[in-house]
């Protein structure tokens, strides 16, 4: 797996407002219905889903991206036959909220999500701009891709707080905000015996507060991706289906052929995840392949997995 790498710049999450405005490329809720952590929550009621779109976390792409060839890119994959993206950083679009929703029309993919900083939401000074952009290119889903207060054993109550607060103000206006895991948010939370940093999230936020689930990271750190979207079903709308590969499992980073159990993860994604996108995010390589290629075997691979669920 990649280490732990453009997310901890956005640690720094004063930075998420920045991309907004259009100057960097990346950017980075106490609530008497949540109860006490550990607290038992309403039984959720979650409609199954037949399907769900795909689309691709252009970190993916990076590699390609750069020289000013972030149009060129977009049309790359939407001719892969990706039906949306997710930004990590808006490059040459950067405060350009209503040319980039043409761009994206023009090629036929949706914003199907975002990576940016907490503090781009959770901040009262920043979540008019935040909403402004990303109502105007159709993006729904705002996701934090990693947070230094997550795994703290205090600052993390205080982080979902901020969370269910931003979540009750971004659904008045249709949107949804997140939080994507790394390997460390499944392990073993401070005094804790069994439950993950991630488990104390879940519980400590409302329903609205979407898990997005970095599926290759899970089991990367060892967790089960389909016990977590079972155990809090009606979450995992936009999820990561990144690659990985374990010893002895697998051989190839490319999905249907790494070490991941794809279609029990679909499956439950469909059953009780309330599924809206699939994610990919494409971190390792092949040799001899670039990363646009590689993306698009990932592609190949997740379509013949829902191709095959009956």
């Amino acid at each position: 797996m990649a280490n732990y790498n453009r997310r901890d710049a956005l640690k720094l999450t004063a930075a998420g407002a920045a991309i907004l405005a259009g100057g960097s490329q990346f950017a980075d809720a106490h609530c008497g219905a949540c109860g006490p952590v550990g607290a038992k929550k309403a039984p959720v009621k979650v409609k199954p889903v037949k399907s769900a779109k795909i689309s691709l976390q252009l970190y993916s792409v990076r590699r390609s991206c750069g020289g000013g060839k972030f149009d060129s890119v977009l049309e790359k994959v939407a001719k892969m036959g990706y039906q949306g993206v997710e930004f990590a950083g808006y490059h040459n679009y950067g405060g350009k909220a209503k040319e980039l929703k043409k761009r994206l029309d023009d090629l036929g993919l949706v914003a199907a999500g975002t990576h940016i900083g907490a503090r781009s939401f959770t901040d009262p000074k920043n979540i008019q701009k935040t909403i402004d952009f990303h109502k105007t290119i159709g993006c729904k889903y705002l996701c934090c891709p990693g947070d230094g207060a997550f795994c703290h054993p205090e600052r993390s109550k205080k982080l979902a707080d901020e969370f269910n607060k931003a979540a009750e103000a971004l659904k008045k206006v249709g949107l949804a905000c997140g939080y994507h895991n790394h390997s460390r948010e499944m392990k073993v939370a401070a005094g804790e015996k069994t439950k993950s940093w991630f488990d104390l999230f879940a519980e400590r936020t409302v329903q609205d507060v979407v898990l997005q689930q970095d599926v290759g990271w899970t089991v990367h750190a060892g967790a089960d991706p389909v016990g977590y979207i079972r155990r809090y079903p009606g979450r995992f709308q936009i999820q990561h289906f990144k690659p990985a590969l374990i010893k002895g499992k697998g051989t190839q980073p490319i999905i249907g052929q790494d070490s991941v159990p794809w279609k029990d993860v679909v499956v439950a994604s469909y059953e009780v995840g309330a599924a809206e996108w699939f994610t990919i995010e494409q971190e390792r390589y092949i040799k001899g392949k670039n990363d646009l290629e590689c993306s698009e075997l990932s592609l190949i691979g997740l379509k013949k997995i829902m191709s095959e669920i009956k």
